[in-house]
């Protein structure tokens, strides 16, 4: 991004770096232990695409399935979602959205509590708020790459 457009990526990388550190420190350090996965800027973030099941976002850093390119854009927005999150609520970020959204993901219980009342994985608050600001900032993002004026980030 060139001139009057470029503050706005270094202002996101900047809070992710500051009121969002421990997250991103964790992202670092998972993004090192995936060094050798294929790697793209993604509107300020570092997307990383593993070989792992599942997404997860820590700060400054996303990482998602590599699989077909139509879910993998899909997962990326929504980790960006939580980018999102993490900006927003700086250090409270793991306690109020990463712990339960790994909880929700991961334990059997709920796992079995999504198949059995036929649940969105949305359904649950962080990943429903997480899928709305990643929509929502996708699209600003990309019409002030087209040359829009309308929204900030």
């Amino acid at each position: 991004m060139r001139g009057e457009k470029f503050w706005i990526i270094g202002e996101y990388q900047l809070i992710q770096c500051t009121w969002g550190l421990v997250q991103t420190l964790l992202g670092l350090v998972v993004f090192l232990w995936f060094w050798r996965s294929p790697h793209e800027m993604y509107h300020g973030a570092v997307h990383t695409r593993w070989e792992l099941d599942g997404g997860i976002s820590l700060g400054l850093f996303i990482f998602t399935p590599n699989r077909d390119e139509d879910w993998c854009k899909r997962m990326a927005v929504h980790e960006y979602g939580h980018t999102w999150q993490s900006l927003m609520l700086g250090p409270l970020y793991l306690a109020a959205v990463g712990i339960p959204s790994i909880i929700w993901a991961r334990f059997p219980v709920f796992v079995r509590r999504r198949r059995e009342k036929n649940l969105p994985y949305s359904a649950f608050y962080t990943e429903r708020w997480a899928d709305a600001l990643g929509d929502k900032m996708v699209s600003q993002v990309r019409g002030l790459k087209e040359g829009g004026k309308d929204g900030y980030l």
